[in-house]
């Protein structure tokens, strides 16, 4: 019997208003609970990712990259409000990088194809995507444990068949939760008796919303945002008992006594999800330059033409500054990244389309002022280079450009003609509560009365 323990189905502050698990405070309570390694499983996203397996590495906890998925009830291009407003739950899990690929991909199509209330999958979707996934069948939402819950044990095990065909015998694990809800007693079970039936193996999970038993208010408070309702408010959405938190292996075998392989099952998938990231290569695409160049030369051509018409006499003081950002720039590996830069520049105020002048530490680089980057002269206000790029701190430039917000559109589409629409995505920005913002809605939530 194994000591150890892993948690499967985690959801974080990245599962937006939902999640009450701050990446931190679950990594941390992870470790001082012996565990060696812990899941990240959020709503339909994987905005998390990267924080958390960064987090994770750095404290010695093994991250294991997954997602929870909303399944659509019929193809996921349906988009009746009949038949198509219900959707079920599918914890996915990367055993590979191809499986984590398969898994990025799923999301982005349940984004960009599937989204009707929340962002749905298929059946056909996963079976063009499986390679490399372990499925579990998810909490009580999950179509396997909603048909049982609804007591249509032939629907569950037809739904179970199917899930294990997509993925493979041994990549598809029935889930058993038990947070002290009746429904879960009874759909348990039902899930050992499929279990033993089809062959198809157990995993115990706790379904994680907030990291200490303490947090459960907080998190229904989170909840009452989320929905714009109040505590008082009877017809709101709520959990229905307080142990949606990460529980250690010694409670979670008081939970199911009666199925300590699924409590082991859980380590063995850890050890089998290895996905490793690399954030010290640099991938920039390839930027085509005319015939008889390099891509460094026709940078430096560029910007020695660009020079004088900057300046119309320039000094030896502004030859060597260009020399040496050049040399900087080709020996950190970023001439390809210029030329993507100046390209769409370019493009737009061929364009006649309204480009900013430039902000931030890029003002400092006498090469983006020679490529019309940037219209700020670096040398007339003694802006620092290294402020930009130093050799000394090896990080990816950074340049911000303004376009007209009426035709930013036209240069984004621009670049997906040149470079491939599969090679270009747009950065998320999250917002989050400030002080002031909280206490407004955690006032409204208890019914207090903002001006008081």
């Amino acid at each position: 019997m194994s000591a150890d323990f892993a948690h499967l189905h985690v959801h974080t502050e990245y599962s937006l208003l939902d999640g009450f698990s701050r990446v931190k405070k679950l990594i941390k309570r992870t470790k001082d609970l012996g565990m060696s390694s812990v899941a990240i499983t959020d709503h339909g996203s994987m905005f998390g990712v990267i924080d958390f397996y960064k987090e994770a590495k750095k404290l010695g906890i093994k991250p294991i990259i997954g997602c929870e998925l909303y399944t659509a009830s019929r193809s996921l291009r349906d988009k009746d409000p009949n038949f198509d407003k219900r959707y079920g739950h599918l914890v996915l899990l990367a055993e590979n990088m191809t499986g984590y690929q398969n898994l990025i991909k799923l999301v982005s199509v349940s984004y960009v194809d599937g989204f009707y209330y929340k962002p749905r999958v298929d059946i056909e979707t996963l079976k063009q995507h499986s390679k490399g996934i372990i499925c579990l069948s998810a909490c009580l939402a999950g179509d396997v444990s909603n048909a049982l819950l609804n007591r249509n044990y032939k629907k569950a095990k037809e739904i179970a068949i199917e899930y294990n065909e997509i993925f493979g015998q041994g990549n598809f694990f029935l889930e058993l939760q038990d947070h002290n809800l009746p429904e879960q007693k009874e759909v348990n079970a039902s899930l050992v008796k499929l279990s033993k039936e089809l062959n198809i193996p157990l995993v115990a999970t706790n379904d994680i919303h907030y990291v200490d038993k303490t947090d459960a208010k907080a998190h229904d408070v989170l909840l009452c945002i989320q929905m714009g309702k109040t505590l008082n408010d009877p017809g709101r959405m709520k959990f229905g008992s307080d142990e949606f938190y990460l529980k250690s292996r010694d409670e979670m075998e008081e939970l199911f006594p009666y199925a300590i392989e699924a409590l082991d099952n859980t380590v063995e998938i850890a050890e089998r999800c290895n996905v490793e990231f690399d954030f010290n290569t640099i991938h920039l695409p390839n930027y085509e330059v005319p015939e008889g160049y390099t891509t460094s030369k026709y940078l430096e051509e560029l910007c020695y033409k660009g020079l004088y018409e900057r300046y119309e006499n320039p000094s030896e003081e502004i030859l060597e500054r260009l020399k040496y950002e050049l040399g900087v720039i080709n020996k950190m590996g970023y001439v390809e990244y210029f030329l993507i830069t100046w390209d769409f520049i370019n493009f737009a105020k061929e364009n006649n389309i309204m480009v900013g002048p430039g902000r931030g530490s890029a003002a400092g680089s006498i090469v983006a002022y020679t490529l019309r980057i940037t219209d700020i002269d670096p040398i007339k206000y003694n802006l620092l280079f290294e402020r930009f790029l130093n050799p000394e701190r090896v990080s990816m430039p950074d340049i911000d450009v303004d376009f007209c917000y009426e035709r930013r559109e036209e240069v984004i589409d621009y670049v997906k003609r040149k470079y491939g629409e599969d090679h270009v995505a747009q950065i998320i920005t999250f917002g989050t509560m400030g002080a002031k913002l909280a206490i407004r809605d955690v006032g409204r939530v208890l019914d207090i009365p903002y001006n008081k």
